[in-house]
């Protein structure tokens, strides 16, 4: 397996080399906006630690990001009045994953409107701003 890219944009973010809409982070995790989200409110909840995936991950690591997941998972429904919730996490390219940081996908879902197709529009960064503050919102409401 190919070994971590500490370069790669999720660690850029990490390191506040890049802007994000960061609507949450604890001790382990960080979690922000997809920029080119496959629903409103499409969010990443990635480790603090490096890691490419899955595969090369400790489990308590995992755990960390399992938890923010669900953290964000909560969050958006009541955000977004969602009426399900997807969660998706890719390892390795033949399974899809394009950024090799891991993180996994947390979209709301609404019956009949299906999820945009991966990485297909640039969401305008209002709305982006409109959306993080929606969650952070939420968050903070517990």
């Amino acid at each position: 397996m190919t070994a971590y890219d500490p370069q790669n944009i999720f660690a850029k973010i990490l390191r506040g080399e890049f802007p994000c809409y960061k609507v949450y982070e604890n001790d382990h995790v960080f979690a922000f906006l997809d920029i080119m989200p496959r629903s409103p409110g499409h969010t990443l909840v990635i480790p603090k630690a490096p890691a490419r995936n899955i595969l090369d991950i400790s489990a308590e690591d995992f755990a960390h990001v399992a938890r923010g997941a669900r953290t964000i998972a909560h969050a958006a429904m009541r955000a977004f009045k969602a009426e399900g919730i997807v969660v998706q996490q890719f390892s390795e390219p033949a399974a899809g994953q394009v950024v090799y940081h891991l993180h996994m996908h947390v979209m709301p879902r609404f019956d009949g409107v299906a999820l945009l197709p991966p990485q297909s529009r640039k969401e305008d960064p209002a709305v982006l701003e409109s959306h993080a503050a929606q969650l952070i919102a939420a968050l903070q409401a517990g």
